[in-house]
């Protein structure tokens, strides 16, 4: 019985450490995957939001030139003209569901196709379902100078409130307000079927860890019938080895989940559809400027390969575990300057050997973080960066000559654009005992400076770094 009682005790020492970090490994993967998973989903459901934004920006600018001849001879009292622009107007059609509207400056419609009854009516305090004055909003940003706004109209296939969205335009000689929407109700649904394969994908790793957690239990418990104490070594060896494996399960499930994304991004190229449309019914009218549509069906083409690559690369940037910090700082300024236009002044010290990868992971997603954001909303020109070793620390800083920013609204959290960026990035560089700040005023462009410890020791700079 003694020796039965030790065996037991061995056999539950070896079996409960096990047990405890597998569960514990399986709920980081499980919950780091999850994570991820959202973080690219809500960026696939931006994209395409962004996608069908600039096809309404295309579609209105079309609609706007075809009742230009019109509209620019015309006075504002040409009662003859306006009727004529009413007639193009209402004929213009795209896809299932497009077609565009006008109303006068005092919510009166003047054309509404799907809802011919509503045509001198007065919608001034119409509210969709949601509570948001539709009529209002849409005048307002025609009236700054073009906008989007989103909210619910009956869609005129379904006859249902569907939610869309609408870009909006002045014609200020004669105070009518016209626009065009696209429904995103499709969005939804293409959103709900990646979250469902993810979700799949998850659910299989997680079956798949508890699988080999068993196996290495069994393995364990009949192991440890039959060896001595001497031999707990090779139990622990076991032990790690397991380790590694999770480890690699759950890389194996991001590259899962990135190829997911990038069969999903393919979604995006709905707007090349619209565009091919057009093309066939100029050419089935034997009109001349069919190869327009066709370009633009092109040009989406290629933005979605961009699209793909982008998503692929924020992933996890191959290039950085390749070939060092430096190369892909260069790979990823390059394609921006190639992408955007935008000047990229680069000039970065050989610091790889000065690093771990977990801190040079960091400089590079701060850095694209910042890059993103400068593209997004900066209209920056140039670009300037530069990293180098100063003192303990290596320091980056980030200039742009953009339209800037207050600094104080941002640092004090009371723009929700903050949480996702600036105190993000400042949080990855404290995780490492480094900081960030921020320099920014408007029109006056912005310069962010980062630092992070180039020792193992998290030493705060010295006196040498500069904002």
């Amino acid at each position: 019985m003694p020796k039965l009682n030790l065996r037991l005790k061995f056999l539950l020492l070896s079996i409960l450490p096990l047990v405890l970090a597998a569960s514990a490994i399986s709920w980081l993967v499980f919950a780091q995957a999850e994570r991820l998973a959202e973080a690219e989903i809500r960026t696939f459901e931006r994209n395409i939001l962004e996608a069908r934004k600039e096809e309404l920006k295309s579609y209105l600018e079309l609609a706007m030139a075809s009742i230009d001849h019109i509209y620019s001879v015309a006075s504002p009292l040409d009662a003859v003209s306006k009727e004529r622009v009413k007639a193009i107007i209402e004929d213009l059609t795209y896809g299932e569901d497009g077609y565009f509207f006008i109303y006068d400056r005092d919510g009166t419609a003047l054309v509404e196709p799907p809802q011919p009854w509503r045509v001198g009516r007065t919608y001034w305090n119409l509210r969709d379902i949601n509570g948001n004055s539709v009529i209002q909003g849409l005048i307002f940003n025609a009236e700054k100078g073009g906008d989007f706004m989103r909210h619910v109209w009956e869609k005129p296939s379904t006859g249902e409130p569907t939610e869309k969205i609408t870009y909006s335009l002045m014609l200020d000689k004669w105070d009518w307000m016209i626009g065009t929407g696209i429904y995103i109700d499709d969005i939804a649904e293409q959103v709900t079927e990646i979250e469902a394969e993810v979700s799949t994908h998850i659910r299989e790793t997680t079956i798949s860890i508890i699988g080999v957690t068993i196996l290495a239990v069994l393995l364990v418990g009949i192991s440890g019938t039959v060896v001595t104490l001497s031999e707990r070594k090779l139990a622990d060896s076991k032990l790690k080895e397991l380790t590694h494996r999770v480890v690699d399960v759950q890389e194996q499930e991001r590259l899962r989940v990135s190829r997911e994304l990038h069969d999903g991004i393919s979604q995006i190229l709905v707007s090349v559809k619209y565009s091919v449309e057009t093309a066939i019914a100029r050419i089935g009218q034997n009109r001349e400027n069919a190869i327009e549509p066709m370009e633009k069906a092109a040009k989406r083409l290629q933005d979605a390969i961009h699209e793909v690559r982008r998503i692929s690369r924020d992933l996890r940037p191959a290039v950085l575990d390749d070939l060092g910090l430096k190369p892909a700082i260069e790979s990823m300024c390059a394609e921006l300057q190639d992408r955007s236009g935008i000047l990229m002044e680069v000039k970065i010290d050989n610091i790889d050997n000065q690093l771990d990868m977990a801190k040079k992971t960091t400089l590079y997603r701060v850095l694209q973080e910042t890059l993103t954001n400068i593209e997004r909303h900066a209209d920056a020109t140039v670009i300037k960066i530069s990293i180098k070793r100063e003192g303990t620390s290596v320091v980056m800083r980030i200039t742009d000559n953009g339209v800037g920013f207050e600094t104080n609204r941002y640092i004090r959290n009371r723009d929700p654009r903050a949480g996702i960026g600036l105190r993000n990035m400042r949080e990855r560089m404290e995780f490492h005992g480094g900081g960030l700040s921020v320099r920014s005023e408007p029109d006056d462009g912005t310069k962010i400076t980062a630092f992070i410890p180039a020792t193992s020791q998290n030493d705060l700079p010295d006196g040498r770094i500069s904002g």
